[in-house]
């Protein structure tokens, strides 16, 4: 008997649609990484990109639980010296929610070859509309 191994050609990939209002931005975080990796899938193999589409709605509506939304910060660098930003996660909430659910999910992916990949299958929206209704989306409940 031998183990399977996936190959590129074998893997068909799925659309799958999570709704992340008034859930917290963890646990969608974590589901939606789950599925770009393809750990759902009985074929994971942890060196192939067996992963599917995820596309992710009302970003604007998740939840951060305790304090985060007052203490949890953004850092960025501009690349000059001194240049460190600094942005509270209540004011990129209210004006970049989804690059804070982009930013959650890219931090539960591996910082390799296969999590970069696996993060162009990514997309975040902030209300209820999203532009992939031509692809037949699953909705995925957890």
């Amino acid at each position: 008997m031998s183990t399977y191994m996936p190959k590129a050609g074998d893997i068909t990939r799925k659309w799958y649609v999570i709704d992340a209002a008034g859930k917290p931005m963890g646990k969608v975080a974590v589901e939606a990484a789950r599925l770009l990796r393809g750990k759902h899938k009985p074929i994971f193999t942890p060196h192939a990109d067996c992963g599917d589409h995820v596309i992710i709605i009302n970003a604007e509506k998740a939840v951060l639980t305790g304090n985060k939304l007052d203490q949890k910060m953004y850092y960025h660098h501009t690349g000059y010296i001194g240049h460190l930003k600094e942005v509270k996660y209540s004011t990129l909430m209210k004006t970049r929610a989804d690059f804070a659910m982009t930013l959650a999910v890219k931090g539960m992916v591996p910082d390799t070859v296969i999590g970069r990949k696996a993060l162009t299958r990514l997309r975040v929206f902030k209300g209820a509309e999203h532009t992939h209704a031509a692809q037949k989306p699953e909705v995925w409940e957890f």
